[in-house]
């Protein structure tokens, strides 16, 4: 049976997410960066909590970390790298460790650049990546402790995921990259049609996430800096992709 997967919206516009394999019963909390929604889903839901997986360090991921373990005994999973700055941290994970719930297996990526120890969790069979704060709808995270040839090798690992695979983001941010990705591409026509359906999803207040890799292939503007005809269109012909993609991330940062 595939897992079951239930965004949890927490603060203004993160999402945790509570993953369920409904075969052994286990479930995991992504990204909880407060404790009350994830208590109150899993509640609505019936289900225990026995993981706790973090992509980073930010406090909007992790801040529901110990109260959710002193209440579940849950274990804490997260990048090794980081271990210092993962609260409650049991058991630290890099690049092609397999994390299990129940009979379903993530492989970790590590995908820095926004902080300096960043992961994903792939879920290669259920067709779904976990990718925190790197990879957003239409977007990428902000280069916080990184560089741009980091965060552009991280994004090209993401891309180079299967297309149908569900990207599941921890943050709302669609309408507003959108906003600037029209900035930067306003003649695309898949961009064009995918702003008509975002602006139609959030006036009904329907999520944006989660993205596929698909979709964010052909209307990121983060993940096309080296696509000719994005580079045309964003009037930086001649760069290398990396410099592209830091042009690009240098006006998203002061775009309004």
């Amino acid at each position: 049976m595939p897992l079951d997967i239930r965004l949890v919206p927490m603060f203004a516009d993160n999402y945790g997410f509570l993953i369920h394999d409904p075969v052994s019963g286990d479930t995991a909390a992504v990204d909880p960066g407060e404790p009350g929604p994830i208590i109150a889903a899993l509640e609505a839901a019936g289900w225990p909590l026995t993981l706790i997986l973090n992509t980073h360090h930010h406090e909007d991921h992790v801040g529901g970390n110990l109260a959710l373990k002193a209440r579940y005994g849950a274990q804490i999973i997260g990048p090794a790298a980081d271990r210092d700055r993962i609260p409650g941290l049991d058991r630290g994970v890099g690049e092609g460790d397999l994390v299990e719930i129940g009979r379903h297996a993530a492989h970790v990526l590590e995908v820095h650049g926004h902080t300096r120890s960043h992961i994903a969790y792939w879920f290669a069979a259920d067709q779904a990546v976990f990718c925190g704060d790197t990879l957003f709808a239409l977007g990428c995270g902000r280069l916080f402790e990184g560089t741009a040839a980091d965060m552009w090798q991280s994004l090209q690992a993401l891309r180079a995921l299967p297309p149908e695979t569900r990207v599941y983001c921890a943050h709302e941010y669609t309408q507003s990259n959108c906003r600037f990705a029209l900035s930067v591409d306003g003649a695309s026509p898949a961009l064009l049609a995918r702003a008509e359906a975002i602006t139609a999803a959030r006036a009904e207040g329907i999520a944006t996430v989660p993205s596929t890799i698909a979709l964010e292939r052909a209307t990121n503007p983060f993940l096309r800096a080296d696509v000719p005809e994005f580079i045309a269109a964003a009037g930086l012909a001649g760069l290398p992709a990396v410099e592209v993609f830091a042009e690009i991330r240098r006006r998203k940062d002061s775009f309004r």
